[in-house]
């Protein structure tokens, strides 16, 4: 619906023939126009109008229309919610940037969300440029009337309002805002206590301490005890804001009981809740009632009957133990949170396994060497056998912090044994995700170590008698090469690559060829040219036709890494035999390589 011209619309340049206000006609017709975008693209350019008509007449003509022309797409409304909070400057700057406030009134009463909570925004945003006067005149009015409005979707958006305006008016009016949200937290609608809820905290860390304990903290009480699980997991956000802002003594009294309660509540999504936010709690609340309350309480979520909890609770546990007092903090693990951990270990649910092999060696560096020996290492290697990939590649990619507690010896001990079983697994899709993982303890690990114990198993998997473990074997050396460095490469690998070519087994033969593929880049110019290119010149005498046409790929292959003058003089001729070749493919390959490597 798109209203015809009123009284409202600006004037535009008429028989006075005024051209310098043609564009802006222009623009203000596409705000009026059927299509969609012609009007979206309109309103992203309301700035250049509002600039071009000036501030009087955008205070008197561009704002009153633009305010009675709100009937439109939800994403021309969103566009012009955003673009009214940039305006103040185009309307005069902050003592008229009251104006702004009409409009975006009536955007904050749509009914799609995404548009009332672009013009709360805006409104929150434009509060700052209010005088205390006109916050007072203007502003908290506008509140008031999204307070009591008919529709919920106004007073869902002022329940964003009143922390903006609360700290700057005087306080008759600040009574008036206490008793509108008062009221907005006991709305009929969910949908209004829901967004009293999600702003709770934040209206509290505004409010003077006696009015928090006074106000908001029966708001709270209610809010958490609500009917709709939605509002008291809300709720369970603000008690973080609200525990920050009490004194000590208040506490136990105050907001205990309602946390307890939340801890416990028969809705998943509210211990979810808990859960999820309970390393703030803990800091909220202070080490006392840390150790007397929230260990059990954390103990249940750790033994929750729903899958989600558990696991919002095990991503928790480093956190919960770290920031637990000192003096007592090795005795509350080791007797209360760690039986917990160790049930968790062997969890039906997998997402619950890999959220606690995330955090768990994390522990290692509170627990010390010798707990960590004893109790954690037999924990860390049945996750490394775990079924479920997420878990054994958690546990992998945080070995470095138990190596830093144990010391790679005694790792060595534990752990290796473990990977070199996988390694060796009969699944070759086990063996694939410990390859994958190869580089990375490596990283871990550190060149010495590889050498030493890993290097003999990257080797048997080049000729591994799954082709998608010699593909991922081949990939795996080209990654250990950028970790190490060529000279390394030369060193400890291309001499074992290179003894392949001579393999019986043609397939082994291959793999030689597909190794140098992958390394020839990472070694650079002269290893490739002393050391691999001979040996695949050589083998384009192989008897296998599959191996001579690999030679004319690998040659197409390496052939940008070697200069110029070997290319001429080893590489084309070679490439010229295979050419001729009786098999079809090993002609078509070198064909291929010529031209590619353009020595025709």
């Amino acid at each position: 619906f798109h209203p015809a011209a009123g009284p409202s619309e600006p004037k535009m340049a008429g028989a006075d023939g005024d051209d310098s206000l043609y564009p802006i006609a222009v623009l203000i017709d596409e705000l009026r126009n059927e299509d969609v975008q012609l009007r979206l693209n309109s309103i992203k350019k309301l700035s250049t109008i509002a600039l071009a008509l000036g501030v009087e007449r955008t205070r008197t003509e561009l704002l009153p229309f633009l305010t009675d022309t709100i009937y439109d797409e939800d994403e021309v409304l969103l566009a012009l919610a955003e673009q009214l909070g940039n305006f103040t400057m185009l309307v005069g700057g902050p003592e008229y940037v009251h104006c702004l406030l009409p409009p975006l009134e009536s955007l904050a009463t749509v009914e799609e969300t995404v548009v009332r909570d672009k013009a709360v925004e805006s409104l929150r945003k434009i509060s700052q440029e209010h005088s205390p006067v006109d916050l007072e005149v203007h502003f908290e009015p506008l509140v008031k009337r999204l307070a009591s409005g008919d529709w919920f979707t106004s007073r869902t958006s002022a329940c964003g309002l009143f922390s903006v305006c609360y700290p700057r008016v005087s306080s008759t009016v600040k009574a008036e805002i206490r008793q509108h949200f008062r009221t907005l937290c006991s709305d009929d609608t969910p949908m209004v206590r829901r967004a009293a809820a999600s702003k709770l905290g934040e209206f509290a860390k505004v409010l003077e301490l006696d009015y928090v304990k006074s106000d908001i903290i029966p708001l709270f009480t209610a809010l958490a005890s609500d009917e709709q699980d939605s509002v008291r997991l809300l709720a369970v956000e603000a008690c973080v804001s609200i525990a920050t802002l009490l004194p000590q003594e208040d506490l136990e009294t105050l907001v205990m009981p309602t946390l307890r309660q939340a801890a416990e509540d028969k809705s998943w999504r509210v211990r979810y809740m808990v859960a999820d936010k309970f390393s703030e709690l803990q800091k909220a609340v202070g080490p006392e009632i840390t150790k007397n309350d929230l260990v059990p309480a954390f103990q249940n979520l750790l033994k929750d009957c729903e899958a989600e909890v558990r696991a919002a609770a095990a991503n928790k546990v480093k956190e919960f133990c770290e920031n637990l007092p000192e003096d007592g903090r090795e005795t509350i693990i080791m007797t209360h949170i760690l039986p917990c951990v160790k049930e968790l270990v062997s969890d039906t649910n997998q997402h619950v396994k890999s959220a606690l092999a995330s955090v768990i060696m994390g522990l290692s560096t509170i627990l010390g060497k010798d707990n960590t020996i004893e109790h954690l290492l037999p924990l860390f290697l049945a996750q490394l056998k775990d079924e479920c990939p997420e878990v054994r590649l958690n546990i992998i990619s945080n070995l470095d912090c138990v190596n830093e507690v144990i010391g790679i010896r005694q790792l060595s001990q534990s752990l290796l044994p473990a990977i070199v079983e996988l390694a060796e697994d009969a699944k070759w899709r086990v063996r694939l995700a410990i390859i994958e993982y190869m580089p990375l303890l490596a990283g871990q690990l550190g060149v010495e170590f590889f050498d030493e114990k890993l290097n003999s198993l990257c080797m048997a998997w080049l000729v591994d008698h799954v082709y998608a473990i010699r593909e991922a074997a081949t990939c795996n050396l080209m990654k250990l090469v950028e970790k190490f460095g060529a000279e390394w490469a030369q060193n400890t690998i291309v001499p074992k690559v290179l003894g392949m070519a001579n393999d019986p087994n043609y397939l082994h033969r291959m793999t030689t060829l597909f190794c140098i593929n992958a390394l020839s880049e990472a070694c650079g110019q002269e290893i490739t040219t002393k050391h691999m290119l001979p040996v695949v010149l050589k083998m384009s005498n192989d008897q296998v036709a599959n191996v001579r046409f690999n030679v004319a790929k690998c040659l197409q292959k390496i052939g940008p890494v070697l200069d110029n003058n070997a290319l001429q003089t080893e590489v084309k001729p070679v490439l010229e035999k295979l050419a001729a070749d009786q098999d079809m493919d090993v002609k078509y390959f070198a064909q291929e390589a010529i031209s590619v490597l353009a020595l025709a």
